[in-house]
């Protein structure tokens, strides 16, 4: 099917949404609007709905059971048609602390499935650790820890080729300033998280290239009125964005609002940090070589500590919104900012031109169809 109009819906392209219908031709947007979709091969009514930009997740561990340390196309698989029934359309696949022989084969399954996906499209790779600091680990796992090492790094680059886009980091470790550097000059994002670094250490990493922060306030010095930390730092550099787990557990919807405020939908990015139990619900599942119990959607490992998130980004959208950020700004948060930040100008935006990527969604935020690139993954 060379093209597809999708009509009596409420479009998103930036602002409030706007009644009209959508023109898909050879898997990109050739028109948006009120207009006359008569000739197209096949039409939806959208019933009023909205019309989105398909959603895209920078940190996803796993889903349905499947876990992406695996290493195998098949949980890659999994994970990709997950994301589809969740209005996802395009994911980074994120790792965890581990030894260099496991994040190898979770490189193989991803590059096996990429270009192969039934659902949502593989955007790349965020390695999330082993440099953190085992002060502000979280659920990482101590024993994989390590100081930033450029020739290790510069091993996993060779065997990923392009498909890491992001690399998580404790800045304040030996070698960790220099490894924001080298990251920088090849064009992959280093983002800081699971650190102790103080406000003056952070500005440094932000100063020297650092420019995302992977889930806000969790994993990292909190702030303190005489340590303000990592996360006023951020503030504080315009260039430099955050992620937020918006799921009622990880930020008190206060944070979520203070976050919104300063950083603003344009440098904001809602993020699921799902472990496998996203789709499944509470049990017990092993990750990151843990036990993690979740019991009530919440994952924790038998310390209390917490374990990931089971949040959907569907449902961080609805979160977002309910905590009181404007429907528009968090759509965007959910689109077109983790778009801008991967650099992929042609997704996460309803426009001409622009990828064909789409979920139509209820007013109680349900995923009702999902699209890529113009076919439909969600139903499928």
């Amino acid at each position: 099917m060379n093209s597809l109009f999708i009509h009596n819906v409420r479009l998103f392209t930036g602002g409030e949404p706007v009644e009209g219908g959508l023109l898909v031709r050879d898997g990109k947007i050739a028109a948006v609007g009120d207009i006359d979709g008569a000739d197209a091969e096949a039409s939806i009514d959208g019933h009023g709905g909205w019309l989105l930009p398909g959603m895209i997740d920078v940190h996803i561990h796993g889903a349905d059971g499947y876990d992406l340390m695996d290493g195998t196309a098949r949980s890659v698989e999994a994970v990709s048609l997950a994301c589809a029934r969740t209005g996802c359309t395009s994911f980074l696949a994120t790792s965890v602390s581990s030894s260099l022989e496991d994040l190898y084969a979770m490189i193989s399954g991803v590059a096996a499935a990429a270009g192969r996906e039934s659902g949502a499209r593989i955007a790349g790779i965020h390695i999330e650790g082993p440099y953190l600091n085992a002060k502000r680990k979280g659920m990482q796992n101590e024993k994989y820890l390590r100081n930033p090492d450029i020739s290790e790094m510069e091993a996993i680059l060779r065997r990923a080729g392009s498909l890491v886009r992001m690399v998580t980091l404790a800045p304040e470790l030996p070698g960790g300033m220099e490894m924001i550097a080298f990251l920088k000059e090849r064009g992959v994002i280093a983002a800081v998280a699971h650190s102790d670094a103080t406000y003056e250490e952070a500005l440094l990493a932000f100063r020297g290239g650092a420019s995302h922060v992977t889930h806000c306030c969790n994993g990292m010095r909190p702030i303190h009125h005489r340590d303000p930390g990592l996360v006023l730092a951020a503030f504080e550099m315009p260039h430099v964005s955050v992620q937020a787990i918006v799921d009622d557990v990880h930020l008190h919807p206060a944070m979520v609002r203070l976050l919104y405020r300063e950083k603003g939908a344009d440098k904001m990015v809602l993020i699921t940090d799902a472990l496998q139990a996203m789709g499944l619900g509470d049990g017990t599942y092993v990750f990151g070589g843990h036990e993690v119990t979740v019991a009530h959607g919440v994952a924790t490992l038998s310390d209390g500590t917490l374990a990931s998130s089971t949040v959907t980004m569907n449902e961080a959208l609805a979160k977002a919104v309910r905590a009181g950020i404007p429907l528009p700004d968090a759509v965007a948060m959910a689109t077109r900012t983790p778009a801008d930040l991967l650099g992929l100008p042609n997704k996460g935006r309803i426009e001409p031109g622009a990828d064909a990527d789409l979920v139509l969604m209820s007013e109680s935020f349900e995923a009702l169809r999902t699209f890529v690139n113009g076919r439909q993954v969600f139903p499928c």
